[in-house]
C-alpha cells in the first residue's frame, strides 16, 4: 500500500503527503504473494531455512523438530476432516502456552476452518458468551481446564490436549478425541483439500475490550500473511539460527502472531515456558542460551528492579535484543534496563488485536532511544492522524485520533457490521481510538486511548501523562488514573497507586507531587492505595475494573 506513495510528493523525513496528508511508512516495502489460493500455514511451510528444532518445552525440555511439526499438523488436520470439520466453520482453543499449542492452531488453519482462543483464566460465564457468539462446532482444551468448558456448554465435542501419558479424566464431557492420538495417526497421501482464499477468515480473537465489551475480530489468511513476513522482516531473521523465549500468551495476538505462526516461517526455535514466572524464565535463557526475549513492560520494570540479583545469578551473555509490546516505555525504563543489561538492545512494537499485532516498531536501540515512542510504521503501513471533533487530517506534530492502513487490517468485527463500520472506513482506514502525534522523523507518540480521555470542565486530560509522572516518584513502583465522576466538573482525575515497600506515602504527598508538575484541571483530585493494578496480559491497565472499583462505593 506504501507503494502508493511513488506519484506524491512525500517528505523523506517524515514520510506525510501534503496533498493527501497521509503519512507514508520509511521502512522498505514488503513483498506479499499475489496468488489467490493461500493459507497461512502453507505460506509459512514453503519459507525456506535451515531451522532444525522448532520448540522446546522449558519444563520438560521436550523438542519438536521442523520434520515433526508439519508431520503432526498433517495429521490431525487430517483427522478434523474426517470428523467433518471443513473450511469456515470455528474451532474453540482454550489451553494454556504449550507445545501443542501452535500445532492446533497450524491444523485449523490448513483446513480453511477457525481458530478462536481464550483465556485460560476466564470464568466459565466468559468462555460461554465467547462460544455463544463464535459458535464452534469443536473445542481443543486441556484436562486442567476441561471442567471449565463442560460448566461453559455441556454439548460442545473435546479434543484433549494430553500429554500421551494417557491421561484419565472423569468428566461429563464429550471427548471424541485426543491429540496425541491425531498426532500419531498416519497421513494420507492423496486427499481432498478445500482451496483456501487469502481472504478467508483464519482466525477470530476477542480484542481485550480495555474500554468496553470485548468484540470477536475477524483476521483473514492475507493479514495473518502479511504479520508473518513483518516479523520475518523485522527481526531479519533470515540471517541465522535465533531462539525466542515464549513468555506472552498465545492467546493473545502478540503471542499467535509471533509463536504461533510468524517466527517459525525463519526456522527459530521457540522456547515455551506455559506459565510465567520470573525465575524460570531467567534460568530458560541460560539453558538454551536464548537470544530474543519478548515480553511486556511489567516484566521488564521487574527485571530492572532486580538487576543486580539477577546479573549475579543467570548467564545474559547469548541475549541480544528484549521486545516490548503492550505499552509504549518511558525514558526512566529504557535507560534503567540499558544501563543494567548493557548488551541487551531494547526494540518495541505498537500494534492492536484489528490490525493482526502490527501498526509501528522500533528496529534499533537509537530508534528506541526517542523515549516515549511507538516507533516508525511498519512496512507496507500508511497513517493518517484526524482530528476527532472535526475529522480532518492534521500534519506532523499534531495530536488526533490515529488511522491505519495495512494489508494486515482485519475483515471487521464478528457477526456485528454496526462495529465494524464505526471501527473501518469506506476506504479501508482503521480507526485506532489511539490518541497520537507523528514527529518531523516519522516517529508515533501515543497520547492516549482517545475513549479513556478524563473531560474535566470540557478540558481533556489524558491519564497517561499523570501514570508517566506517579511513576517518576521514588516511592510508587505502579499506577493507573482514572475519571472519577462528578456532578459539578464532569469528571476529574483519580489514581489507584502501588506504594513500594517500606513506604507510607500519603494521599496528600501524591497530590501534592503531581500538583507542581500540571496545570490546575490535570490535578489528581482523589487517591487511593492499592496492592497491585489490574492489567491484560499484553499489560494494558484495566481501567474499566478500577473505575467499577471506584464507583461501586459511591
Amino acid at each position: 500500500m506504501a507503494d502508493n506513495s511513488s506519484n506524491l510528493t512525500v517528505n523523506p523525513r517524515s514520510g506525510f503527503c501534503k496533498s493527501n496528508s497521509v503519512f507514508y511508512s520509511k521502512r522498505k516495502p514488503i513483498p506479499l504473494p499475489q496468488t489467490d489460493f493461500l493459507d497461512v500455514t502453507t505460506f509459512i511451510l514453503s519459507r525456506p531455512h535451515h531451522g532444525k528444532t522448532a520448540f522446546i518445552d522449558a519444563a520438560t525440555g521436550r523438542q519438536l523438530s521442523f520434520k515433526d511439526l508439519w508431520r503432526a499438523v498433517d495429521s490431525v488436520s487430517m483427522c478434523l476432516h474426517d470428523m467433518g470439520i471443513r473450511k469456515g466453520q470455528v474451532i474453540l482453543l482454550l489451553s494454556p502456552n504449550s507445545i501443542f499449542f501452535p500445532i492446533v492452531c497450524l491444523s485449523v488453519m490448513w483446513l480453511g476452518a477457525i481458530i478462536t482462543t481464550t483465556n485460560p483464566l476466564n470464568t466459565p460465564r466468559e468462555i460461554a458468551k465467547q462460544i455463544a457468539d463464535s459458535k464452534p462446532s469443536l473445542a481443543f482444551t486441556t484436562p486442567e481446564l476441561v471442567s471449565k468448558l463442560t460448566e461453559s456448554s455441556s454439548s460442545l465435542p473435546i479434543v484433549l490436549i494430553d500429554d500421551e501419558i494417557g491421561t484419565s479424566i472423569k468428566t461429563k464431557a464429550k471427548i471424541v478425541s485426543t491429540l496425541s492420538e491425531m498426532v500419531k495417526r498416519e497421513p494420507r497421501e492423496s486427499r481432498v483439500r478445500e482451496r483456501v482464499n487469502q481472504n478467508d477468515t483464519a482466525t477470530l480473537l476477542y480484542s481485550s475490550g480495555t474500554t468496553g465489551e470485548s468484540k470477536g475480530v475477524v483476521s483473514s489468511h492475507k493479514n495473518l500473511i502479511a504479520m508473518v513476513q513483518t516479523i520475518v522482516e523485522r527481526f531479519r531473521l533470515n540471517e541465522g539460527s535465533h531462539k525466542f523465549v515464549c513468555t506472552v500468551p498465545m492467546f493473545h495476538i502478540y503471542g499467535l502472531a509471533a509463536f504461533a505462526t510468524g517466527i517459525l516461517a525463519s526456522g527459530s526455535t521457540i522456547i515455551v515456558l506455559s506459565k510465567f514466572e520470573m525465575g524460570e524464565m531467567l534460568s530458560t535463557i541460560e539453558k538454551y542460551q536464548a537470544t530474543y526475549l519478548p515480553l511486556v513492560p511489567p516484566i521488564l520494570v521487574a527485571m530492572i528492579n532486580g538487576a543486580d540479583q539477577i546479573r549475579t545469578k543467570y548467564d545474559f551473555s547469548s541475549l541480544q535484543s528484549v521486545l516490548s509490546g503492550g505499552a509504549p516505555l518511558s525514558k526512566e525504563v529504557i535507560e534503567g534496563f540499558s544501563n543494567n543489561y548493557p548488551g541487551v538492545t531494547i526494540l518495541q512494537g505498537y500494534g492492536l488485536t484489528e490490525s493482526t499485532g502490527i501498526g509501528a516498531s522500533t528496529d534499533t536501540l537509537e530508534e528506541s532511544r526517542r523515549y516515549g515512542t511507538a516507533g516508525l510504521l511498519s512496512p507496507n503501513t500508511e497513517a493518517k492522524i484526524v482530528d476527532p471533533e472535526s475529522g480532518k487530517a492534521l500534519p506532523v506534530n499534531q495530536t488526533g485520533e490515529l488511522w491505519l492502513r495495512a494489508p494486515s487490517v482485519m475483515k471487521g468485527y464478528f457477526s456485528n457490521a454496526e462495529a465494524t463500520s464505526s471501527a473501518i472506513d469506506s476506504e479501508g482506514w482503521l480507526r485506532t481510538g489511539d490518541l497520537c502525534y507523528i514527529d518531523d522523523d516519522g516517529f508515533i507518540f501515543v497520547v492516549d486511548r482517545l475513549k479513556e480521555l478524563i473531560k474535566y470542565k470540557g478540558y481533556q486530560v489524558p491519564p497517561a501523562e499523570l501514570e508517566a509522572l506517579l511513576l517518576a516518584h521514588p516511592e510508587i513502583s505502579d499506577a493507573a488514573v482514572i475519571p472519577f465522576p462528578d456532578k459539578n466538573v464532569g469528571q476529574f482525575p483519580m489514581a489507584y497507586v502501588v506504594r513500594k515497600a517500606g513506604s507510607n506515602l500519603s494521599e496528600k504527598a501524591v497530590q501534592d507531587f503531581i500538583a507542581g508538575q500540571v496545570a490546575p484541571y490535570k490535578r489528581i483530585r482523589r487517591v487511593a492505595f492499592i496492592a497491585a493494578i489490574p492489567k491484560n496480559p499484553s499489560g494494558k491497565i484495566l481501567r474499566k475494573d478500577l473505575i467499577k472499583l471506584a464507583t461501586s462505593k459511591l
